[in-house]
């Protein structure tokens, strides 16, 4: 292996590098975040259909 090949194995391992980390934070780590909250909405919105909204009872009068 020459000194060509170890130089361009470098740069496009640390091209790589940088493609991977702006795909995680740029779509994977965004995607997750919405999918965590509205999974979550979606769980506390069913909750309540069957358990009522949250609060005090309503009073009998």
């Amino acid at each position: 292996m020459s000194a060509a090949d170890d130089t361009t194995s470098r740069v496009r391992r640390k091209r790589m590098e940088i493609f991977a980390f702006l795909f995680l934070t740029a779509i994977v780590m965004p995607v997750l975040a919405v999918g965590t909250v509205g999974s979550y909405g979606l769980g506390v919105w069913i909750y309540q259909m069957f358990a009522g909204p949250p609060g005090p009872p309503s009073s009998p009068h």
